[in-house]
């Protein structure tokens, strides 16, 4: 009887244990779900504090290699930029071809036209062409003047002698230097840093030879004795003279001398006095 009982009542509590069974376990499931989602939230960040909290700790190997690879892509243009400044830009602007020949002496039409007006007065025999002879016959005019002591003389024609030679080359009667050939060469000149500083040397032995009364400056009358060693007239020595005699005191001295001479060779503006220094410009 007592398992008869068992069998009728058995059965609807075993159902209800099962549905309390089914209902713990639901209950239990959505618990572990809500608590997996509060610690994703508790680790996801959602301000830019948190942002920076999470990437801390966190870490992920994505980020940083992104990092690195825009750091590469910006630092090129950087040492681009910082070796361009930390060179010497001027030159390195001034490297164009152009540009180099603006920085050139020597590349004007009124620079040639002095170099041939140059080339006729130290064309002594007038034939056209630079020689040794031309060189060493006007060394004699000045030194004929009987102004320069024997010293004197001696260096006058050394130093002709020497800038012959490291000019032209070779003392021989077939080395001829033409007019185009003498642009060439003082056009090396004008733009060698040391060749250019030897250019006027020979202007102290023609100041001296001229400075007739040792006085150490050259009066008008001592400037046309000049100019008639050179084969010019005394009325181009005048012009000359009114031209580059800057203060009108109707002298000249030995720097001023030297410094005219010198610019003659180096200068490229049309108005400076320098232009009359050996007389009149050819015109072509």
């Amino acid at each position: 009887m007592s398992f008869a009982l068992l069998r009728s009542h058995g059965r609807p509590a075993l159902a209800v244990i099962e549905r309390q069974v089914r209902a713990l376990s639901s209950t239990l499931a959505i618990t572990d779900i809500s608590a997996t989602s509060s610690s994703s939230a508790a680790v996801k960040p959602t301000t830019g504090e948190n942002n920076r909290n999470y990437l801390k700790n966190n870490k992920p190997s994505f980020v940083s290699t992104s990092v690195r690879k825009y750091s590469k892509k910006t630092a090129a243009p950087e040492r681009a930029y910082n070796s361009d400044s930390d060179s010497d830009s001027d030159d390195e602007r001034d490297n164009t071809p152009r540009q180099r020949q603006r920085k050139e002496r020597g590349n004007s039409e009124f620079w040639r036209r002095k170099m041939r007006t140059l080339h006729g007065v130290l064309d002594v025999n007038k034939d056209g062409v630079i020689s040794y002879d031309d060189f060493m016959l006007l060394t004699e005019k000045f030194a004929s003047l009987g102004h320069l002591d024997a010293k004197a003389k001696n260096e006058f024609r050394d130093i002709m002698r020497t800038t012959w030679e490291q000019q032209w080359g070779e003392i021989t009667p077939y080395n001829l230097v033409t007019v185009e050939q003498y642009l060439t060469e003082m056009h090396h000149v004008v733009n060698d840093k040391d060749l250019k500083k030897k250019v006027h040397r020979f202007l102290p032995y023609l100041y001296k030879a001229v400075d007739k009364d040792r006085s150490g400056s050259i009066s008008l009358n001592e400037f046309k004795l000049f100019f008639r060693c050179l084969g010019l007239t005394e009325e181009n020595a005048a012009v000359s003279f009114a031209v580059i005699d800057k203060n009108g005191d109707g002298q000249i001295t030995l720097d001023e001398f030297v410094k005219l001479g010198k610019d003659f060779f180096v200068s490229e503006k049309e108005t400076h006095v320098s232009r009359m220094f050996w007389g009149p410009l050819v015109d072509h």
